[in-house]
């Protein structure tokens, strides 16, 4: 079964960047904006697999959206990946309190980003 990953980051050319890569890993890309139209687009899908949001964006930042999604226990324990330009150790401790699993930099190689995604998705 292919698995679901949701991309949220309010960067087109970002978001089409991650989905590139991680179709060619063999994964399935939703792509959202925002946290508020994450937070949409996990409501209409089947079941989403893992998260990479960016921390700094309008409408609902990346840790508010990952706060509020970890309250719905169908993803309670989804992992998510912080993909940010934020490199400050509170940001990141920040992240981890509200629940994410991994913190990626941007500029980030396709890669890496496939490497932290394979540890986090179960086949």
């Amino acid at each position: 079964m292919t698995k679901n990953i949701l991309v949220v980051d309010d960067s087109a050319s970002l978001r089409q960047v991650v989905s590139i890569a991680l179709k060619g890993g063999g994964y399935n890309v939703i792509e959202a904006c925002d946290g508020v139209d994450g937070l949409a687009k996990l409501a209409a899908a089947e079941k989403i697999h893992l998260i990479i949001s960016d921390v700094n964006m309008p409408n609902m930042d990346g840790i508010t959206f990952v706060k509020t999604l970890k309250q719905k226990p169908e993803y309670k324990f989804t992992p998510v990946i912080m993909l940010t330009t934020e490199a400050e150790e509170e940001k990141k401790r920040e992240g981890q309190a509200a629940g994410a699993k991994a913190w990626v930099i941007k500029p980030f190689q396709p890669q890496q980003m496939l490497a932290a995604v394979s540890k986090l998705v179960l086949p």
